[in-house]
């Protein structure tokens, strides 16, 4: 009786054993189905560009989130929202939606391997309209950064003077100008800012010219795809920074740096009760790694199928945030200097270009040789 126990068991074990191999073998075969045919897949789509290497890929995106919103905007935001308190925020929102959708947005386009206009119709048509607001949103970017680029421009033309024009007065007589010269240079020669709006002002040769200039330049970045631009991206996405440690040392020794430093940093923790300084830490994380643009999407879908895109996400995300603060500290350390020196107090101050355009030329105006660091 055990002996025929014994073989029905092992008879039922042998079934069994057959069902599961049969079974492993099934989803064995069927995983190698899926291979095959997202291997036809990958020879039926048009052969997809490449970075140079990874290292080109790393430094445009770098180039793309580090820009503007890190030198201009950051401090003013962090001054006016609690100073170090408003990094818990802004540190909140890097975890909760900078990371998760810039990784979202890298990822998309590996995947995929197309431009976004086109990845958003391929997961559903009724989502073609999301693409087609991201190119609305490229277009008004292209429409005025271009400006931001000729106001760059014209100062590095004036940079070739010998004096500066920011660093000192031109008009004795005029008292905005004593007092501050770079914010007058701004202002009054930079802008020629006029009473109304109804007021057009001059034409302006050289701000035409520059505005020109630019676009040449941006041709020749753009001119052979990412071939040219991710080369470009050596000099475009490193350069800064090498100006930025340079004003970095000079503006920390400068009088009065500390009490600017102080003043960006000194907590306000009454301030993290207002949901203003949450929604402005939250803009400025989408304004500052350029999420929603579509230009993620795109670069993402010049790597490889298989880069490991959320240790790059991590990896830009963390340089772009760690550029915010390190470049307030420029700032406010250089606006310390200007309260020494002039007598404006560092927390009455706007932000927005005027923030670059006057700090950073008064601290240029400090350095050794002027011209070559301007």
């Amino acid at each position: 009786m055990r002996e025929r126990n014994e073989g029905q068991v092992s008879s039922r074990d042998f079934e069994l054993g057959t069902i599961e191999v049969n079974a492993l073998n099934s989803v064995d075969t069927y995983q190698a189905k899926l291979e095959r045919q997202d291997t036809h897949k990958e020879e039926e789509r048009e052969p997809r560009e490449r970075w140079g290497n990874h290292i080109e890929f790393l430094l445009a995106s770098i180039g793309l989130a580090v820009g503007t919103g890190n030198v201009w905007r950051f401090p003013y935001l962090a001054q006016k929202n609690g100073g170090g308190a408003f990094l818990l925020p802004y540190a909140v929102m890097l975890l909760v939606e900078g990371l998760p959708l810039f990784y979202l947005e890298l990822a998309l386009g590996q995947r995929m391997q197309k431009g976004f206009l086109k990845i958003w119709s391929s997961i559903r048509p009724y989502m073609t309209g999301i693409g087609v607001g991201q190119i609305i949103v490229s277009f008004q970017m292209t429409a005025y950064f271009p400006m931001v680029m000729t106001w760059c421009m014209y100062y590095f033309y004036l940079s070739f003077s010998n004096p500066l024009p920011w660093a000192q007065c031109e008009d004795e007589t005029n008292l905005c100008c004593k007092n501050d010269s770079a914010a007058y240079m701004w202002y009054e020669t930079n802008l020629q800012s006029t009473p109304s709006i109804d007021d057009t002002g001059e034409f302006v040769p050289a701000i035409t010219g520059c505005w020109f200039v630019g676009w040449v330049l941006t041709y020749l970045c753009l001119f052979k795809g990412i071939q040219s631009s991710g080369k470009a991206a050596y000099f475009t996405a490193t350069f800064p920074y090498l100006v930025l440690i340079a004003l970095f040392i000079r503006g920390v020794t400068l009088e009065g740096a500390v009490k600017g430093i102080t003043v960006l940093f000194t907590p306000d923790f009454k301030k993290l009760l207002d949901p203003i300084v949450w929604m402005d830490a939250a803009g400025q994380i989408f304004y500052s790694l350029s999420v929603g643009f579509g230009a993620l999407i795109c670069f993402g879908s010049y790597n490889p199928v298989k880069n490991n895109c959320s240790r790059d996400a991590a990896i830009i995300a963390l340089i772009n945030c760690g550029t915010s603060v390190f470049a307030g500290i420029v700032v406010y350390s250089v606006l310390g200097f200007r309260e020494v020196k002039l007598g404006i107090p560092v927390k009455d101050l706007q932000g927005g270009p005027g923030l670059a355009f006057i700090a950073y030329p008064t601290a240029v105006a400090e350095l050794p040789l002027p011209q070559l660091w301007a």
